[in-house]
């Protein structure tokens, strides 16, 4: 219960209202299958070596966007972020891990990994609708 406290109170504040407490009591209880759009970041590495440097910058406590910006090898080196992706709009792998990550902040990002045709991924989602 704790935690869904955390998760509404942290995401109604500004919009409030007596259906963001509902919203938020089916969302923890679909997490990735009732989530239809995501707002993503990513880091998008050719190389294998590289994806793993930065990973390991982020495990060390480094922000997200930080290192993002620093490692990300496309349009997205504004901290990585890709912006609301709706489902069926972003590569299926990508996807896939995308829509299962919690939400998360780019200070303690929670994070996923993935290799697409496009290289290697390191995924993290700031927010779910």
């Amino acid at each position: 219960m704790g935690k869904d406290k955390k998760a509404s109170g942290s995401g109604s504040g500004s919009k409030g209202g007596k259906d963001a407490g509902k919203d938020a009591g089916k969302d923890a209880g679909k997490a990735s299958k009732g989530a239809q759009s995501i707002n993503v970041r990513h880091i998008l590495c050719e190389k294998h070596g590289k994806k793993e440097e930065a990973l390991a910058k982020i495990r060390d406590g480094a922000d997200f966007g930080a290192v993002a910006r620093e490692y990300s090898e496309d349009k997205a080196r504004t901290g990585g972020s890709l912006g609301w992706k709706q489902k069926g709009t972003l590569d299926p792998e990508f996807e896939k891990v995308a829509f299962a990550l919690e939400t998360s902040s780019t200070s303690s990002p929670k994070i996923g990994e993935v290799k697409t045709q496009f290289g290697y991924h390191i995924i993290m989602v700031e927010g779910k609708k």
